[in-house]
Order: C-alpha cells, then sequence, then structure tokens
C-alpha cells in the first residue's frame, strides 16, 4: 500500500486560500519576518528551520498535490488559487520562488529580533510568503521554545552545580529527555527532543536522535543507560521487588557501567532502606559502576532531599571541597516525576539548604520540557512588513490601539551584533554591518546546511555569555537588596 503524500499546498489555515485575492492590485513582492515578542525567557534559542526545510520545501509540489487541493479547497470553502499553482509548477518545476533568510541555528537572541525573514523571488507569487505563515512559524516557534526553555534549565543546574559542586563535569547530563510519551506526535517529539540536545546529551526521545541524525549530520546526538520501569518492576510481585532490583544488577551492572531501576511501586522508603540499603548493600557497593535510583511520586522538593540523606545513611557520604555532602560515586538518584522549570531551583534550593550537593542527582523531565509550552510562551508572530507594489514599495505593519504589544515591524530588517547580543535594523541602516540573516534557502535550493556539531559549538558559546550576564544581574539584585 503507497504511503499517503504529504501535500504542502494544505499545509496551511483555510482563510489563506482566498488571501491570493486579498492583496492591493499589481502587488510584487511581500517580505515577513518571524520573531518571539518576549515572554517566558530572555533567551530565545533558535532552531528547527533547517528540519523543516529538508523535509517540507526540499520536494517539489506536482499536479497531483494540485488536484487534491483544489478537491479539498473548492469542497471546504469555494476558492482555489489553481493559476498561481499552476504557474509554480510550470515556471520554477514546482519548488517555491522564494528567499529565506534567517540567523544560524543555534544563536541565542533576545525576542523583537527576527529569526526567519522571507520574501518572494518571482513577482507573480507575492501571495507565496504569507500563504507559508502557517507551516514555517510551526516550524520555528516549538522546536526554538523547547530549546530555549532547555537552555534556561541549564543555567539554572549550572548555578547550583557551581555553588554546591566542586566541578562541572556532569552538567551536560544533569537534564534528561523523558518526554516522548507525552509530546503530540512523533515530529513534536524529535524536533523538541533535538532542540533540548542542543544543551544536553542525555535523552530517552529516540525521536530526537533521528531528527538531529536526518536533519542535522549527526550520527549520535544524545546517550542513555539501562533503565527499569514499573511493569518491569511489578511484573516481579511485592514480595519478589528485592530480586528485581537485583535482576537488574546482574544484568547490567559493570565496570564504567550505569543502570537505574525505579523504586517506588510499593513503599520507596522500605526499597531503599531494607532492599537497596540491607540487602543488596554488598551488590551495590560492588557494582563496578554506578547504580541510580528512582523515585517516581510524591512531591519532589519533599521527596528529593529524603532519597539522598536515606541513602546516605545506609552508604555514607563525604565532604566536597564547598562544604556539601557527597554520596560514594557508585549511588546516585534520577527524579523524574513532577520536575519543570518551577520545581527545579525549589528541588535544588532545599539541597543546598540541607547543605546537600547537587552532583548526588540528575533530573528527567517529560511533558515539563516537551509539552507545556505553547506559542504565547515566547509570544512568536510571522508578520507581513514590506512590500512592492506597482512602482513603488511600502512598509506594512499593524498598530492595535487595545495592544501595542502586538505592534508589528515595518520594512525589511537585519539582524546585526551589538556587543554580547543582537538588535534588529532596516536593511537601510546596515551601514556596512555584518546582516547576520543570511540567505538558507532559495527557489528550492538548500544553502545553508549545518551539522549538529556546529549548532551546539554556538549553543555553548551563547551560553556562556548569557550565564555571565543572568549570575552578575543576581549578584548585582543580592547587592541591592
Amino acid at each position: 500500500m503507497d504511503s499517503p503524500r504529504h501535500n504542502l499546498i494544505l499545509n496551511t489555515d483555510s482563510y489563506k486560500l482566498t488571501h491570493y485575492l486579498q492583496y492591493p492590485p499589481e502587488t510584487r513582492r511581500i517580505s515577513s519576518y518571524i520573531e518571539s515578542r518576549g515572554g517566558a525567557f530572555h533567551d530565545v534559542l533558535f532552531f528547527g528551520l533547517q528540519a523543516f526545510l529538508k523535509e517540507h520545501l526540499g520536494q517539489p509540489i506536482i499536479r497531483a498535490d494540485i488536484d487534491e487541493a483544489e478537491e479539498v479547497a473548492m469542497a471546504h470553502l469555494g476558492f482555489f488559487n489553481r493559476k498561481g499553482w499552476e504557474h509554480i509548477v510550470d515556471r520554477h518545476g514546482g519548488y517555491l520562488p522564494v528567499e529565506i533568510q534567517a540567523l544560524p541555528e543555534g544563536t541565542v537572541a533576545p525576542g523583537l529580533v527576527p529569526v526567519v525573514q522571507v520574501m518572494n523571488t518571482d513577482p507573480e507569487c507575492f501571495w507565496v510568503p504569507s500563504y507559508l505563515e502557517t507551516a514555517l512559524l510551526r516550524a520555528v516557534w516549538y522546536p526554538s521554545t523547547v530549546a530555549s526553555l532547555s537552555f534556561a534549565c541549564k543555567k539554572v543546574l549550572r548555578h547550583y552545580l557551581e555553588e554546591t559542586a566542586d566541578t562541572l563535569d556532569g552538567l551536560d547530563f544533569q537534564l534528561h529527555d523523558f518526554g516522548a510519551r507525552g509530546a503530540t506526535g512523533e515530529e513534536a517529539a524529535g524536533l523538541g527532543g533535538a532542540g533540548h540536545l542542543l544543551n544536553f546529551h542525555g535523552t530517552d526521545t529516540l525521536a530526537a536522535l533521528m531528527t538531529a541524525r536526518r536533519y542535522y549530520h549527526e550520527p549520535m546526538a544524545a546517550f542513555s543507560i539501562p533503565a527499569s520501569e514499573h511493569s518491569t518492576m511489578t511484573s516481579w510481585g511485592r514480595s519478589g521487588e528485592r530480586d528485581a532490583c537485583r535482576n537488574m544488577i546482574r544484568q547490567f551492572s559493570g565496570p564504567q557501567k550505569v543502570l537505574a531501576f525505579v523504586i517506588d511501586s510499593y513503599d520507596v522508603w522500605n526499597a531503599l532502606d531494607h532492599i537497596v540499603g540491607e540487602d543488596l548493600h554488598r551488590e551495590v557497593v560492588e557494582n563496578g559502576g554506578r547504580i541510580v535510583v528512582r523515585p517516581d511520586s510524591g512531591d519532589p522538593v519533599a521527596v528529593v532531599p529524603r532519597v539522598i540523606e536515606h541513602l546516605m545513611r545506609r552508604f555514607g557520604h563525604t565532604q566536597n571541597g564547598k562544604g556539601y555532602r557527597v554520596l560514594p560515586p557508585y549511588i546516585r538518584m534520577i527524579q523524574g516525576d513532577g520536575v519543570d522549570l518551577n520545581t527545579l531551583p525549589r528541588i535544588l534550593e532545599v539541597l543546598k539548604m540541607r547543605a546537600i550537593s547537587t552532583e548526588n542527582l540528575a533530573f528527567g523531565m517529560g511533558g515539563g520540557l516537551l509539552q507545556k509550552v505553547d506559542r504565547d510562551t515566547l509570544k512568536w508572530a510571522m508578520k507581513a512588513s514590506w512590500g512592492e507594489i506597482g512602482d513603488g514599495v511600502r512598509d506594512i505593519y499593524k498598530d492595535p490601539v487595545t495592544d501595542p504589544g502586538k505592534r508589528s515591524k515595518a520594512g525589511r530588517y537585519a539582524v546585526v551584533r551589538e556587543g554580547d547580543s543582537y538588535a534588529a535594523v532596516r536593511e537601510e541602516a546596515l551601514d556596512g554591518r555584518d546582516n547576520l540573516l543570511r540567505p538558507v534557502y532559495r527557489d528550492g535550493k538548500l544553502l545553508v546546511d549545518d551539522s549538529f556539531a556546529q549548532l551546539r559549538g554556538r549553543t555553548a558559546e551563547h551560553f556562556e555569555t548569557a550565564y555571565r550576564r543572568d549570575v552578575a544581574a543576581l549578584d548585582e539584585r543580592q547587592r541591592s537588596a
């Protein structure tokens, strides 16, 4: 059975089917841009466009797409631009006649800085840039928002490691993606999960690995470990919980190996004190690598420090150079339930208050990472800003009196470096400065094909700058207080 073909013409909103009739006569070009208008995070980590260009604009539109779209559009709305789409097939081989400019993916910029700009290259296709809004904006806002959330989490984790640990060695593996099953679909899991991997190297979302592999040339973007779930533990029965844990150790432990098992199937405190801490004490100590225990219920702000302290009573602890308690290297914990950007610093602050180092644990984040975001988290928008109409050009913008925050930009834009940050300027105001909005796609040709390693390198550079800025701001507030 043949797989259904993705039809780009129908990857839009219904009302856009009529917009080709709504522009002024003699419209020749329209330019639109995408930006975050602010929101939950100061730092916006741009990601996901290259995947969209390869997956959705890399294949030409064919006449069968036009026929299908016409049948749907006429029955649904009563209008369809068959002439316009046939022109694209006949004149351009089915590839969209547009130029798309974008910041390099992996760039971290503040809100109100365009990350994408698109304009038609064929005057007869003036309607195409805005027609792309639905698909193009969606391709950018979701993975960029997840990447930005992950970026914000990394700053929190870095801060507490610096406060309570002697080394930052574990930072890249301290936030693990548990979000695949909670995402709205495989594509979302892949794109959002790959956005997270610009900041970290741990995931259980295989779709994220494939996104990085298929669209960004990354053979292996992240790693995981053998771990149990409740079904594998409880299949041994309540009286067999000790045997289930012992089986995990025997199957997966060894020198340099790491494994994890869930410990809250029944009574987490009994499991810690008597199963892990007594019955399997010798096997844990002598496992040769590291065993990670995972509670999966309760209030994490209360549960996490208690779990660590139960482990310390059974296995002991040392004090690091900053005066915080650390478990032996063969035993750790991971908290994967109830973790999001709000609970994460609360958990870490409680640990700090109890003289427990952040290095004792890692975190898994599921719905809080891949699902609890929407377009309004960073107020994403794509707006037309400039047009060539007849013999002249004009600025295009909105300025609603009821919401000044929705005022849009007017003109064709460039992005320039300003110190450690970025700013948007009109193209005519570049004044010899480099425009960081570079062409990445033109008339069916991919002009930039970056690797995931390149994206990670950019993100890492931006992280250091953003982290130093935030720490300096925090110190200043503390001095003022």
